[in-house]
């Protein structure tokens, strides 16, 4: 079976599994050449350990029934996206409002600003420049089309 349709076989079973927990959503399928299965999944309230736990266990047996990887030479690995990782899904932006973001557009020009609201078509972001007296905060309203990718800002 190529790569590309063991991920899609992968992601079809990931979706059933979650169609009963409607919280939960796919966000990405990976396979490495060693048959390492990295799947990542978040939630509308985050995902907690112990359902990755949860989910890693049904997702093996699913795996293994269906005998993918004849040898059950295959590791698998189910987590939440990592912080770094760019926002890949719409739940995903409606998720983390009013956190700060990283916008980087197609051209590669990027703005940082607060992630204010989410529609269908777009998103507003709040950009502050300046400091003190001489900050100065506009609203931005940025089109899904224009962005190559969007990540969250740790703050401390």
């Amino acid at each position: 079976m190529a790569p590309d349709t063991q991920i899609q076989v992968i992601e079809q079973m990931v979706d059933e599994m979650l169609s009963s927990e409607p919280e939960y959503f796919r966000i990405n399928v990976r396979i490495k050449p060693t048959n390492n299965v990295k799947v990542f999944i978040d939630g509308d309230k985050g995902l907690a350990i112990d359902k990755c736990v949860q989910f890693n266990r049904k997702l093996y047996k699913l795996i293994e029934e269906a005998a993918m990887y004849p040898e059950g030479e295959f590791s698998l690995e189910v987590s939440s996206p990592g912080v770094g990782e760019p926002l890949k899904n719409h739940r995903q932006y409606a998720k983390n409002q009013g956190r700060q973001v990283e916008i980087t557009f197609n051209d590669d020009s990027k703005k940082t600003g607060k992630l204010v609201q989410v529609a269908e078509e777009d998103i507003l972001i709040e950009e502050t420049t300046g400091k003190g007296k001489k900050a100065v905060t506009q609203q931005i309203v940025i089109p899904f089309s224009n962005i190559k990718t969007t990540t969250i800002q740790i703050q401390f």
